[in-house]
């Protein structure tokens, strides 16, 4: 701590900024926080920034480094600081005749909103706001120190929002008064009488009258709200590391809520929801800047352009300030222009004058981060390498999924009219249907369960992220487009629907009734975010369309990358769905897949219990045809592109009841002996399957069934052959192997299998024989493996859990608790282990390349959708990656990221 201390004595640690000047720039943003740096740079663009200075994220590391204390040298800076800032804006700090309030706020380098902590207003006790009435008046005065308490009280002294609501509830309902606007000076005073007697019960203090004991509280509490709960799961969901802190802003108050020519609000430069060129945000006429992003009072649009397309009848800012709102738009306008993207802008209006209090690149849903990047691209305001990116690859998974039929669509299918319950403002599109739930706690433990459920609240806060993450999409009564449900369920991709202000909900009840007419918990409702609809019952969904904006990126992506993209797909629709999502081929079509269909599982079992070679090969003579059939379909589908196809996996006991009702019903239905059932299902018994019979080990021990599935698989590619349009490529591939000599025997069976179905037919096809390299003797064994094997196809599924020793299934009780401890970055079964599965990787792959130089090598587990891991691959030179039909676009765009990435290093 004492070197800390003596490093923090050479170190600065606080930036101004303001005047047109700034300590700092935009490339600072690492240490400046992204709110800090961008205040600095618009202050010297010459925007109208209101004074104040920025202490650094490197406070908040050495805070948390030293057991929550303050480096030497930071108080002394804070003070220099705060005398600059008083003669910058010719005010006092504490000074009642003059008086300086200042706002203190958060800012990490990445932009969490409504995550961490801000106070407004601060500055203010008895002396001071009784200075403040005589300069400004009474009722903005005292409604300023209100707000201030409650502020302050909540988020420094950790007092419950909810207290003050219910003091000032019952106190305009005792006076019979209905709006806060309608409370006047006095009325201010006698609720801030009851806000200060409810802190001294709370707490056996008085509400702090010194306003920089006031200003280091609210710096110590935006410090520690970088630990909170919310926080914490925000940076778990958004990937962003513990270790990069928080900066905190503080800033000379700018008030919006001084009378009729006084306004608060947000604005993006361009539609945050579908990434249209129309200036989109709201505004409130004498409010401040919560009463916005808070939901407490539903706001007006901005301009006439949006006020047209919500068919709002408020008056826009356009009408309402006209001066004002042209000059807003220049600004926005050399923002975009300065920082290349779409801006998210906060601005107050004083007294008829604007002053920029924010500016960061503005959250957007996926539609829209495609629509914006390819647009400015088209004028000329970025190249096609940073529209690529700029982009988030998990973010396109908002593009691939089901939405609601157009009325004309639903009436063309025959459907029903769609009986619309509320409609609301569409804060972010997008389609779900689910259960109502009210809470965010139950919505996380039923998703958890695999219910799909739809958050329904009168109003979102930063403590209702978890259900907000779990929810299918969120509803809320009240809130604009930017409010905090809007503007996290555009982060993560949930439709939302906010400002629904029929919806009356009853918590008590589990209920929300719509002009009289109720709905329960539990009851199902589909949820349109792009129109603002909620709908009674559940709608079928379609397909999006992936063509316009979203074609036009992926045809940039593909110029740009190395690495080819497959899909894991064993059934025609998703191999179809893998291709129309431009998958160059299947990595990985599971073979047991398709014998779990009603109509084969009888005749597997009959193989399995068959006592002898014999049965068992009467049994597959069964199933042959079953096989051919899907891979002649598959095969017609891909139209001439490769299909890697794993011959059967998993243990036989899987294809087997287990329980003694189940062992019972299955030999009623198919006729079997239950006891023989039994008794095979005992004798198949593993203690640890997953490393036991299974894999190459059933083709070495049981060498028909492989035979069976080969003949399948090349009279297959045989019969699409003769059809004449493009020959199949059928990838034979050999599971679990451990040793050459292994490969060596079944690649004989696949290869003599092949010959005699080329014989019979007179038509032969070009195939391959590999291996899937799934265990750590294989990798260490991989320049042996590769005599006889043509690829590899890394398991990483099964890899990670022979490596790191751990069950994927069981992994859930512990894994948790190691990436809070630092154990694992990640959950290594999502992204991939670089460190130690990476590394079998590399060497499996140089020595495999030793022994044969044109070896393909791909992998084909989960890991192959994962933006980290498809980078990874490119890094190790692998050949292409293999996922599930949905991620084939985020893998497409990952690995043009990484070709882009190397290529600029």
């Amino acid at each position: 701590m004492a070197e800390a201390a003596r490093k923090g004595a050479e170190q600065t640690w606080v930036y101004a900024f303001g005047g047109g000047t700034a300590d700092g720039d935009a490339s600072m943003k690492n240490l400046l926080g992204g709110k800090g740096a961008n205040l600095a740079e618009m202050a010297k663009l010459g925007l109208p920034v209101p004074p104040g200075f920025t202490i650094s994220t490197a406070v908040c590391v050495a805070y948390y480094q030293t057991g929550r204390a303050y480096p030497a040298g930071l108080e002394a800076e804070v003070n220099a600081a705060l005398e600059s800032l008083e003669r910058q804006s010719g005010k006092g700090f504490g000074d009642p005749a003059n008086p300086l309030l200042v706002s203190v706020r958060s800012g990490a380098r990445a932009s969490m909103p409504g995550m961490m902590d801000t106070v407004l207003n601060l500055g203010l006790n008895e002396e001071v706001a009784a200075g403040l009435a005589t300069l400004a008046g009474d009722r903005f005065a005292y409604d300023s120190y209100r707000r201030f308490i409650q502020m302050y009280s909540n988020v420094v002294l950790g007092l419950g929002h909810d207290e003050f609501e219910h003091i000032l509830d019952d106190y305009k309902e005792r006076e019979g008064l209905d709006l806060d606007t309608d409370l006047t000076a006095d009325n201010w005073k006698a609720v801030i009488v009851r806000y200060k007697e409810a802190v001294e019960k709370e707490l056996g203090l008085p509400f702090p009258e010194d306003p920089r004991e006031q200003l280091w509280g609210a710096i110590s509490a935006v410090f520690n709200s970088w630990m909170s709960d919310r926080a914490i799961i925000y940076r778990k969901l958004n990937d962003i590391p513990e270790d990069w802190g928080t900066a905190v802003n503080v800033q000379a108050m700018v008030f919006g809520n001084l009378g009729e020519t006084s306004a608060t609000g947000v604005a993006f430069t361009r539609d945050p929801s579908n990434g249209q060129a129309i200036f989109y945000g709201e505004y409130l006429i004498n409010a401040q800047g919560e009463d916005v992003v808070a939901g407490i009072r539903t706001p007006a649009p901005i301009s006439r352009e949006r006020a047209a397309t919500l068919g709002s009848g408020d008056q826009p800012l356009e009408d309402a300030m006209p001066e004002v709102y042209k000059q807003l738009r220049e600004v926005a306008a050399k923002l975009e222009h300065h920082y290349k993207d779409m801006q998210d802008i906060e601005f107050t209006v004083e007294a008829g004058r604007l002053y920029m209090l924010q500016t960061r690149n503005g959250k957007r849903t996926a539609a829209a981060a495609v629509h914006i990047a390819v647009e400015m691209v088209r004028e000329g305001l970025i190249t096609e390498k940073e529209a690529l990116l700029r982009l988030d690859p998990s973010q396109l998974d908002q593009l691939l999924h089901p939405r609601i039929p157009s009325d004309d669509e639903n009436k063309k299918a025959g459907g029903k009219p769609y009986e619309v319950i509320v409609k609301g403002l569409p804060a972010s599109p997008g389609a779900a249907v689910g259960k109502v739930v009210f809470d965010s706690d139950e919505a996380f433990n039923l998703a958890a369960k695999g219910e799909d459920v739809i958050l329904v609240r009168v109003e979102t806060s930063p403590d209702d992220i978890k259900g907000m993450h779990a929810a299918r999409a969120i509803v809320t009564a009240r809130g604009g487009m930017t409010s905090h449900a809007a503007v996290v369920a555009r982060g993560m991709g949930r439709p939302c629907v906010c400002g629904a202000s029929d919806l009356k909900i009853d918590h008590a009840r589990g209920e929300f009734t719509v002009r009289g007419r109720k709905f329960k918990k539990g009851d199902v409702v589909t949820i349109d975010g792009g129109t603002g609809r909620v709908i009674a019952g559940g709608v079928k969904l379609i397909k999006p369309d992936l063509s316009g904006d979203f074609g036009e990126l992926m045809s940039w992506a593909d110029k740009a990358r190395r690495l080819k993209v497959r899909a894991n797909a064993e059934t025609p629709l998703d191999t179809r769905t893998a291709v129309e999502f431009g998958a160059e081929g299947v990595g990985l079509c599971r073979t047991e897949h398709m014998f779990f269909d009603e109509e084969r599982i009888p005749a597997v079992r009959a193989m399995i219990l068959s006592n002898d070679e014999k049965g068992r090969r009467e049994a597959l003579a069964v199933l042959l045809p079953m096989q051919r059939s899907d891979f002649e379909e598959i095969f017609r589908i891909l139209e001439g592109r490769p299909a890697t196809i794993r011959l059967l996996d998993p243990p036989l006991h899987e294809f087997l009841p287990h329980t003694d009702e189940d062992i019972d019903n299955v030999a009623k239905a198919s006729g079997i002996n239950a006891d023989e059932l039994r008794r095979r299902a005992h004798d198949l018994h593993e203690s640890n399957p997953m490393l036991g019979h299974r894999g190459c080990r059933l083709g070495i021990t049981y060498p028909e069934i492989y035979e069976m599935q080969a003949r399948a698989i090349f009279e297959a590619a045989v019969n699409v052959a003769k059809e004449g349009k493009l020959k199949p490529v059928p990838e034979v591939m050999i599971p679990l192997v451990a040793t050459q000599r292994e490969l060596s025997i079944l690649k004989a069976l696949v290869d003599e299998t092949a010959q005699t179905v080329f014989r019979e037919t007179g038509v032969t096809v070009d195939y391959t024989v590999g291996t899937m390299i799934e265990l750590p003797r294989a990798a260490l064994q991989a320049a042996e493996i590769a005599h006889s094997a043509a690829f590899f196809s890394f398991g990483t599924n099964d890899l990670t859990q022979t490596t790191l020793g751990i069950s994927r299934d069981d992994a859930g009780r512990f894994l948790q608790i190691y990436s809070e401890k630092g154990i694992y970055e990640k959950d290594p079964f999502v992204t991939l282990d670089q460190e130690g599965v990476g590394e079998l990787v590399k060497m499996a792959a140089e020595r495999g390349r030793r022994t044969r130089p044109g070896i393909k090598l791909g992998i084909c587990g989960e890991h192959g959708g994962d933006p980290a891991s498809v980078e990874f691959c490119h890094r190790a030179g692998l050949d292409y990656v293999s996922c599930s039909p949905y991620r084939v676009p985020i893998a497409r765009l990952a690995a043009a990221q990484a070709a882009l990435r190397d290529g600029a290093k």
